[in-house]
């Protein structure tokens, strides 16, 4: 499933670029709350892992980071690059083209439920980040995915969702699985979980997407964990 997880990007292109730049889930409630949990990263050599466009790489700079960035998906890259941000081909969960623990801090924002192996993922992630530096990743909430999808909530199955996006339909596939085990898969790499944030919108959505704020200040969407490497 590896290719078609990551090749819908390459066909999403410009339209996901444009929807994700001030949309209200990517702008106004993972994008801060995930920033935040980085804390300041002046000064710090940076991994983004599966990029996208680079809105993530591209804060990451103006705040006074050294970001390297990677993506598996050829028309992100693209996007990426032309916006500056210094990125090359890797795929989440496959072996990283990156030297042992040269990295501050990694970040993996909403991309770890699109990898097959999330556990080689953890595991490379451990690897290239310096000992008692940290890693934040940003996924779909469990809890509200098994909502959505019904059956256990302990499987680990395959999902897909459909996308509309400037009048055209988006067939992404993704992983979910527990909170345990997503959990498991850091701290057998390595990690100790150092925050689990469930996050809450920015108030910037409030006026221009009411429900959408009214609703994930009922119940969460995302899931961030905050791991660090340890001396």
């Amino acid at each position: 499933m590896a290719d078609e997880a990551w090749s819908v990007y390459d066909r999403l292109g410009a339209a996901y670029e444009r929807h994700a730049e001030d949309g209200a889930y990517n702008a106004h409630y993972d994008r801060p709350a995930t920033l935040e949990a980085l804390g300041n990263v002046a000064g710090r050599r940076v991994l983004d892992a599966a990029c996208g466009p680079g809105y993530y790489a591209r804060e990451l700079v103006s705040r006074g980071a050294e970001v390297v960035a990677f993506d598996a998906s050829e028309e992100m890259l693209r996007l990426a690059g032309s916006a500056g941000v210094d990125a090359v081909r890797a795929v989440l969960g496959e072996p990283l083209p990156f030297a042992d623990a040269s990295f501050d801090l990694v970040v993996c924002a909403l991309a770890i439920h699109y990898a097959d192996d999330r556990a080689l993922a953890f595991r490379e992630f451990f690897r290239v980040v310096r000992p008692g530096g940290a890693v934040v990743i940003s996924t779909q909430h469990p809890t509200t995915d098994w909502l959505r999808k019904g059956g256990s909530y302990f499987d680990t199955r395959l999902e897909q969702d459909i996308w509309l996006r400037e009048g055209t339909e988006f067939v992404v596939s993704f992983w979910r699985e527990s909170l345990d085990t997503l959990c498991g898969a850091a701290t057998d790499a390595g990690f100790l979980i150092e925050k689990v944030i469930e996050p809450v919108p920015a108030e910037s959505m409030k006026e221009r997407w009411p429900e959408d704020w009214e609703k994930l200040n009922r119940r969460p969407g995302f899931l961030i964990l905050r791991l660090f490497r340890p001396l």
